[in-house]
């Protein structure tokens, strides 16, 4: 049997006086202090060198002290909203993004090169294509990846993780033909002709488990591969050190199937343990059994978490699958879809809701936010609960009225920049001049809508100092600046969208987040500071050291 590895305890061995140029508290006043007392992992003082001396002296305790030199402390990121061992699982996969191939033939080369290196018969994976970045404007076809192999599945795994394209063996072992229907939330697609091209999106990535692997029916894209497990938890291990390599300790990890949860609780149990904070969403597809088993609120330990249910609307804006009825400016005959038919979704809000667990859903288009607001403002009207905290992932497009209406019932969006960063030009391809109103930070702070940004790892590197920069400048990686100037924030609440905020988003605040009396001692050493350099260089700023619980977990070498 799988003991209880009781991985939650402090490794502190002894008080520790933290000293640094600056450390930003992130508490309500936005503090500045120079100094931190700590404890048995949570902070005992901060303020100045004599403040935290003092309480050391009254605590009767002798701390070791930690001098920092000119850096900067700023609270542990808190990335809450992200995949963990998919970000792990996809470092083991062929990388065919735009820094390795401009083409079609590239891909198919890097994918070719990776297939004569694999035992026979081993599925070959590449990710991070987008079709706007290739020479050729589009997507692969199968025919394409055939070229890879024909004698095993071979998978290219849009930027987006919401689907990619397949070579026609994946297709066979899939019992999938051209006469297969589209599943409810996704699509096989299929050229003129109606042959499938290999291109499939969302729901219909459910061919890609296998028959014994994880499914998710119409709740989601699945991205839930199986490899042994002890290689998934190498991926794990290997993901969560580049979190804090970031400066990262806490996670929402936003889709959370058998597979992820079974992989956190071999890792807790191994001696390194789980060095991150991770706060886990079920996907909808398990909603059943959930509220069956009663999970029916927040529970865990300082570690490991349950905080709710993640849900979908609609697909993603960089693969052209958000729902946008009218269609796509780049292809008028693209629609994207919804996961659910309204009534459908609304149910499941009411259900999530009465029983009491936060809900976070994944909608990118106007009409898939407003399909979210509407259910969770009929569930609020039910059920009243001024805390509920309910979520809207990735939120890209919401209308100013919609804006006005998560403000009154409490919603909170989770927005990524680092999306707008890699492909905010492409939003305004896909969809024309609303696109450039992507991630509209600074409309949501002006309407009293509190903003949590975080980096959905894979979909981009989990780098919260480049988020911060991008909310603060909304720079895209082209070195354009779409929109007007009040779509931006400042640093200083940039950093609070990172910091405190995440952690309010997964109802962690009174441990999480900033660095308070009595919180955990999480943090991360800068070498620069985010609130005083030129904005445009925030990203340039590098962690030296991260901390969680009074123990330095990552330094850099």
């Amino acid at each position: 049997m799988r003991k209880l590895a009781p991985f939650d305890r402090s490794e502190q061995a002894a008080p520790l006086l933290v000293v640094a140029a600056a450390i930003h508290t992130a508490d309500a006043a936005d503090r500045t202090a120079q100094a931190m007392l700590l404890d048995a992992g949570r902070v005992l003082a901060v303020g100045s060198v004599d403040a935290c001396q003092a309480a050391a002296r009254e605590a009767g305790i002798a701390p070791d002290r930690v001098d920092l030199g000119d850096a900067t402390v700023v609270p542990g990121f808190v990335d809450a909203h992200a995949h963990p061992l998919m970000f792990g699982q996809m470092m083991t996969w062929v990388d065919c993004g735009p820094e390795r191939a401009g083409s079609i033939p590239e891909i198919v080369a890097l994918l070719r090169e990776a297939a004569e290196r694999a035992p026979a018969g081993r599925p070959v994976r590449g990710y991070g294509y987008e079709h706007r970045n290739l020479v050729e404007q589009r997507h692969p076809t199968r025919f394409e990846l055939d070229e890879v192999a024909t004698d095993r599945e071979v998978y290219l795994m849009n930027a987006s993780g919401h689907g990619g394209v397949v070579n026609s063996r994946t297709l066979e072992l899939g019992g999938v033909d051209r006469d297969t229907p589209n599943p409810p939330g996704g699509t096989f697609f299929r050229d003129a002709d109606g042959e499938l091209t290999g291109e499939l999106s969302d729901a219909a990535c459910n061919v890609l488990t296998g028959v014994g692997g994880v499914k998710v029916g119409h709740h989601g894209p699945n991205f839930h591969l199986a490899d042994e497990p002890e290689e998934h938890l190498r991926q794990l291990a290997a993901a969560t050190e580049r979190f804090l390599a970031s400066g990262v300790t806490a996670i929402g990890d936003c889709q959370v199937s058998r597979r992820e949860l079974d992989m956190y609780l071999r890792l807790a149990g191994t001696d390194g343990g789980l060095p991150v904070r991770v706060s886990m969403y079920l996907l909808s597809h398990l909603l059943d059994e959930a509220l069956e088993m009663g999970l029916v609120g927040a529970f865990g330990n300082a570690h490991l978490s349950f905080a709710g249910i993640k849900l979908y609307a609609d697909g993603t804006l960089g693969g052209w699958t958000a729902y946008f009825p009218d269609g796509y400016v780049g292809d008028p005959c693209r629609t994207g879809q919804l996961y659910h038919e309204p009534a459908e979704y609304a149910e499941l809000i009411r259900r999530a809701h009465a029983a009491g667990l936060q809900t976070a859903t994944h909608a990118q288009s106007p009409t898939a936010i407003g399909m979210v607001v509407d259910a969770l403002e009929a569930a609020l009207a039910e059920r009243p609960d001024p805390d509920a905290r309910h979520r809207i992932e990735h939120c890209g497009l919401p209308t100013p009225e919609q804006i006005a209406r998560m403000a009154a019932a409490g919603i909170r969006p989770v927005n990524q920049p680092q999306h707008y960063r890699n492909w905010g030009e492409g939003v305004e391809e896909a969809i024309g001049t609303p696109g450039e109103r992507f991630n509209p930070l600074g409309e949501m702070l002006a309407a009293g809508v509190p903003v949590t940004i975080s980096s959905d790892a894979p979909v981009a590197e989990p780098i919260p100092l480049e988020a911060i920069e991008t909310a603060v400048t909304r720079r895209t990686l082209r070195g354009h600046r779409l929109g007007s100037d009040d779509l931006r924030i400042s640093a200083l609440a940039a950093l609070r969208a990172h910091t405190i905020e995440g952690a309010t988003t997964l109802g962690r605040e009174d441990d999480l987040g900033s660095l308070e009396v009595g919180k955990c001692a999480d943090f991360a050493v800068l070498t620069g500071d985010p609130l005083a350099v030129d904005p445009e260089t925030i990203a340039q700023i590098a962690v030296q050291q991260t901390w969680v619980g009074g123990v330095r977990r990552w330094e850099a070498p």
